[in-house]
């Protein structure tokens, strides 16, 4: 599939495993050069150095950050100061009974899942839009509308990631 994405450069949040690694080793199939993120440099070097082996023309760079955190997050904007594609897969989650999600719980969780789509997002849109090109990308779940009675705060930031991406969505129509 050929998805014209060659020269494009693509930052994928929490691409270190799972479901951020597939986008990036898809996105580098497609050409694009590739800002893998994660918490460790072991765990960054290793997302690259797999995606490196499997495609070998692969333009890939990481940066270990935690996205959790402003300054982590300012960290990873200063590296990349401009993206084309930005996918927001960070997250996290906790099953938890409601009762028991402490408010350093529920800080904890917004700030891994919500806050760190919005500092990104926040540095890269405008910046897209005077490119007049560039694409955002919220990796949510069905938790956003069918909220888990186990993980009520993961469902929460879930809505609150769609709520975003579609207020930025009619901010650029």
């Amino acid at each position: 599939m050929d998805l014209q994405l060659i020269g494009k450069t693509a930052l994928v949040t929490g691409s270190t495993a799972g479901i951020g690694f597939a986008i990036a080793r898809t996105l580098a199939r497609e050409g694009t050069s590739i800002v893998i993120t994660g918490r460790t440099q072991d765990r960054v070097d290793n997302a690259a150095r797999r995606i490196r082996e499997e495609i070998g023309d692969a333009k890939v760079s990481g940066i270990a950050a935690d996205l959790a955190t402003a300054r982590g997050s300012a960290k990873c904007i200063e590296a990349v100061p401009s993206v084309d594609i930005l996918v927001n897969n960070l997250g996290v989650y906790e099953p938890k009974p409601f009762e028991k999600i402490t408010d350093d719980d529920w800080h904890s969780i917004i700030e891994t899942n919500f806050m760190s789509g919005v500092w990104l997002c926040r540095h890269y849109l405008p910046r897209m839009e005077a490119a007049n090109w560039g694409r955002i990308i919220f990796i949510s779940s069905e938790s956003a509308v069918n909220i888990p009675v186990e993980m009520i705060h993961y469902g929460v930031t879930k809505t609150m990631q769609v709520a975003l991406a579609r207020g930025l969505a009619e901010t650029t129509s």
